[in-house]
């Protein structure tokens, strides 16, 4: 099968696009054709050997979208399934194996293509919403990165639940409209969104934000975060450290909590089923949809890298096998 691996850490120019044998079904998994997989800003921090280190040679990728080719015995699923699932060894090739835990079937009314947006960008911001930060719609809450594939769900996701206050932040201040159409009430970069936010909140401050960029972001969101309010911390595309110390939380009753979709995929699968209902649900009702920014081929994955990396994109970008 065809397949883009690498032998080495580094640039786009690392990925090869060749052939590989097809992968072995082992108990309780399933093969899956492959019909789309997305490409996540965590396949640019694991090309560049900063998410880890992997045995050579590998795949990227964390998603797919495809058609069940084979299922062990006594499986839920059954040959001609349409799912998307979370594969065992990276998403960028033909076929691939996952966990049954982790395959989830999709509705014959959602395409593969809008199917692929999904998995990591919806479960996530899902479970970060509902299950983390335990949003409530008298909340003003932050979404850094709003523009972005989880920070868009976010935006969708809080704005179906009537939360009071919706306050994005963008790198460029080009993608101030695409944030307000998704639902925000209020865009401001990262360079003012500190002042901002304290302004609108009349000095108290937000009650939740969400950082998934860290470092200096990370600092200043503790400086507009209110009493008693919540730091989600769930990423660090900015590649720097957040920190924070013990009396920026014990005296203002503030917390910060982490999350990972990765480490729940490895040691609580089972908590991703009862999201993928939601998540579809919403979906088919028409009240969630993630913009796709652009489709490339299987061959030509580091051209998605480069546009990826140059954030001059808005939504999901997505590969077609």
């Amino acid at each position: 099968m065809k397949a883009v691996i690498q032998k080495e850490y580094g640039d786009p120019s690392v990925l090869i696009y060749t052939d590989i044998e097809k992968p072995k079904l082992e108990k309780n998994e399933v093969l899956i054709k492959v019909a789309f997989s997305s490409v996540n800003y965590a396949d640019i921090k694991k090309r560049k050997g900063k998410k880890g280190k992997g045995d050579f040679p590998f795949s990227l990728g964390l998603d797919v979208s495809g058609v069940v080719e084979e299922a062990s015995p006594h499986s839920p699923f059954a040959t001609g399934d349409r799912v998307i699932a979370f594969p065992k060894h990276g998403s960028y090739a033909e076929y691939v194996v996952a966990d049954e835990r982790l395959v989830f079937k999709i509705p014959e009314s959602l395409s593969y293509e809008k199917a692929a947006t999904l998995p990591t960008v919806a479960f996530l911001s899902y479970m970060l919403l509902h299950e983390i930060a335990q949003v409530k719609k008298s909340d003003s809450i932050v979404i850094h990165s709003a523009a972005g594939g989880v920070g868009s769900v976010l935006v969708q996701l809080a704005k179906l639940a009537g939360v009071n206050k919706i306050i994005g932040t963008v790198g460029n201040s080009d993608k101030v409209d695409y944030v307000k159409q998704l639902g925000a009430d209020y865009v401001f970069t990262y360079e003012s969104f500190k002042d901002e936010v304290l302004k609108l909140t009349y000095e108290k401050g937000a009650t939740i934000i969400f950082d998934s960029i860290a470092g200096d972001i990370t600092t200043d969101s503790l400086a507009c975060l209110s009493l008693y309010g919540t730091l989600v911390q769930f990423g660090n595309s900015s590649g720097k450290t957040g920190t924070f110390t013990t009396s920026d939380v014990h005296s203002s009753c503030r917390n910060v909590k982490g999350f990972s979709l990765g480490t729940t995929r490895k040691h609580a699968p089972e908590r991703l089923a009862p999201v993928a209902k939601q998540v579809m649900e919403l979906v088919e009702k028409e009240q969630l949809d993630i913009k796709i920014a652009k489709v490339f081929s299987l061959k030509d994955v580091a051209k998605a890298h480069q546009l990826i990396e140059s954030r001059k994109y808005e939504g999901k970008i997505l590969i077609k096998m």
